[in-house]
């Protein structure tokens, strides 16, 4: 199938403005005639949610949790980028444009990263008239800050809880509509197939998660917004229940899968302490403006402070390795997060990591500079010229806590550890996820009327997403974008009428969904669901991980494909199909991530080149930095699903045109 982006013509300065003047609208009279279904109620689907909702459509929308405010992008913490230049630093639009290519690793569609900076500032109005607190200078002004792979000061914050306060404005948007009648909100309420009705999505299959019945809904649009698929490794930075089952089921259903390989794995997580864990932490990214990693330069110094002889305080600082200061000076502790998780793992296989966990992995973010140097500015600031060492301390001390307080409370509350005295520990964890569900300039997937915003479409990212990026891509897409795109597939639907739930399609659909659920209470096997799922974890944190090779790849694909026949044949689900399951609800889920886990090997394999996040072992220069291959791999890979044998998917590409930036080799030094 030849893939059909629909990149607009013109400069890329004025292709979405010229875009947006031609496209279709629907008349205010006739939107309350439209339903549209929204999946996913975090950033990208509680905005897309509200703003359509605001346009006056009916609007459904679901999330499996209790509430929209129980999201994951609550878990965001450093920030949001947009090219305002308040800090009069050199940012525009092209050079936040640029960074994210660059960032990217020149593997993401150019037209729709600089769409996305050009509306990045309409975001912080938006945000800023909802009463989200950024945080402010002393004059009033908006605070930024600077996140890896950029060289100035474009990310507004609000202290260490940024996702938190952004979702409640779109949450209070989001609100209104549901008081106005406009959207109705279905809690606990999890889709688990796509109603397709004459080659359009027209609807889905939900179930209640409280009471298990399955529920038809019907629409004239089905919007995507549920998130990303980092989950696959089971032990990430993501919420437990995150999951792929909304995208991976539309993916069934003729969504193109893309770029399912590139995976971020994030550098600032505080390390893996035990096997019984569930989940990681994320400690920001915005921490790396403050903090300086490092690890001893000698392998017995690591092990001294692994086995508590040695504190990390003692040790002078002749006998540190300063490491992303030493590799990367221009960018120093702010490298891109691909890059600085790399560097992070090599020390540690050197044999130089501190964390006294199974595989000694983990490296010192050092605040001590840093309350050195707050410490004296602001005793200078206070009219104190020569202030003695336990005054700077302490004024350092409370700088860090105003800008940084909760997340080093929340780091002392997880390791028992002071980070105001002590280095704090970290380590790269799985974090988000770049690939997704293909989509054209219109977020439009290969399903017409399947829409899919956020984390869970591919389209802005490229190989790796610069930190702060995120909650800027899922904001974007629900108040800037659908409106207009959705709107334009909309005004051919204007006749259509209500869509009945009672046709062939949606039984059928229903029916595939119950035996699927049937198969696995029926099953009776001897194993949890949670023994499967760390056992894919395991296969792909080692073979899928931070750094791949063609023999691990082929392995990962084999060996996945066994455990999918092994779990279908012995996984144990407890409990039954009409009732709160959260075995049950794992087990759909699960199925779906080792699908998926086979999938993104085989992306891995194909691929023969390193870029962004993913590093084949065999494409790496001297330096071993990442040797990307642009003369063959300047595409994006878009899987298309043929059948329970996930090795059959077909793979269709997007060839990458750069016209208006010139691709060079990733330099960060």
């Amino acid at each position: 199938m030849k893939l059909d982006s629909k990149i607009p013509e013109g400069h890329i300065s004025k292709k979405w403005t010229d875009y947006k003047d031609h496209l279709k609208l629907v008349a205010p009279n006739n939107r309350p005639k439209i339903d549209i279904i929204v999946v996913g109620t975090g950033l990208a689907g509680a905005s897309a949610a509200a703003s359509l909702g605001e346009m006056g459509y009916n609007v459904k929308a679901f999330c499996y949790q209790d509430s929209p405010r129980r999201a994951h992008s609550i878990a965001a913490q450093g920030g949001i980028n947009a090219a305002k230049n308040y800090q009069n630093d050199g940012d525009s639009i092209y050079r936040l444009f640029y960074d994210t290519i660059k960032g990217g690793d020149y593997r993401a569609r150019e037209a729709n990263v600089h769409r996305l900076a050009e509306v990045s500032g309409n975001i912080i109005d938006q945000c800023v008239a909802q009463g989200v607190p950024f945080a402010r200078e002393y004059g009033g002004l908006l605070d930024n800050r600077s996140f890896g792979g950029t060289q100035v000061q474009r990310t507004f914050y609000a202290a260490g809880q940024t996702g938190q306060q952004l979702l409640l404005g779109a949450y209070s948007a989001l609100s209104r509509q549901i008081g106005l009648g406009r959207v109705k909100m279905f809690n606990r309420h999890e889709m688990l197939d796509l109603v397709k009705v004459d080659g359009k999505a027209r609807g889905i299959i939900a179930r209640n998660l409280v009471t298990g019945e399955l529920e038809r809904h019907s629409a004239h649009a089905v919007v995507i917004a549920t998130g990303g698929y980092g989950n696959v490794y089971f032990l990430s930075t993501n919420a437990m229940g995150s999951n792929v089952t909304a995208s991976w089921k539309i993916h069934k259903k003729g969504a193109f899968f893309a770029n399912p390989c590139f995976v971020q794995i994030h550098p600032t997580c505080i390390p893996v302490h035990g096997t019984n864990q569930a989940k990681l932490t994320l400690m920001s990214e915005s921490l790396r403006n403050s903090g300086r990693i490092w690890v001893p330069k000698k392998k017995e110094d690591a092990q001294a402070i692994r086995e508590g002889r040695l504190k990390p305080t003692d040790l002078a600082e002749e006998d540190r390795d300063y490491y992303l200061e030493r590799k990367y000076p221009s960018f120093g502790n702010l490298a891109p997060r691909d890059i600085s998780s790399r560097a992070g793992k090599e020390v540690c296989d050197e044999g130089r990591g501190i964390e006294a966990n199974d595989t000694n992995e983990g490296v010192f973010l050092d605040f001590s500079s840093e309350i050195q140097n707050k410490g004296k500015q602001a005793a200078f600031a206070q009219g104190n010229h020569n202030p003695t060492p336990e005054e700077i301390t302490t004024l350092g001390k409370q700088w860090l806590k105003e800008k940084y307080g909760n997340l080093f409370t929340m780091y002392q509350k997880i390791t028992d550890e002071n980070p105001y005295e002590t280095p704090m520990k970290i380590y790269p964890a799985v974090h988000y996820t770049m690939g997704g569900v293909w989509v054209d300039y219109n977020l439009q997937s290969t399903i017409p009327g399947c829409f899919v915003a956020g984390e869970a479409n591919f389209s802005d990212h490229g190989a790796n997403r610069l930190g702060a990026s995120a909650l800027m891509q899922g904001l974007a897409d629900g108040y800037f974008v659908l409106p207009y795109t959705v709107s334009n597939y909309l005004a051919d639907e204007i006749r259509t009428g209500k869509i009945s739930t009672e046709t062939q399609e949606f039984i059928d659909a229903e029916n595939n969904v119950k035996n699927s659920i049937e198969s696995l209470l029926k099953n009776k096997g001897s194993k949890s669901v949670d023994h499967f799922h760390k056992r894919l974890g395991l296969i792909m944190w080692n073979k899928v991980g931070m750094a791949r090779n063609e023999a691990g790849l082929k392995q990962a694909i084999e060996e996945i494909a066994a455990l999918k026949e092994e779990f279908y044949n012995d996984v144990y689900v407890p409990g039954t199909a009409d009732e709160l399951n959260p075995e049950l609800e794992k087990a759909l889920r699960v199925a779906d991530f080792i699908d998926l886990g086979q999938l993104m090997a085989m992306d891995a394999l194909q691929r023969k080149e390193s870029c962004g996040g993913h590093f084949r072992e065999e494409y790496q220069d001297a330096e071993g930095e990442t040797l990307r291959d642009d003369e063959n791999f300047s595409f994006v890979s878009a899987w298309e699903y043929m059948g329970y044998d996930i090795s059959k998917e077909i793979l269709n590409k997007e060839e990458l045109k750069y016209e208006f930036i010139k691709i060079a080799a990733r330099n960060y030094k």
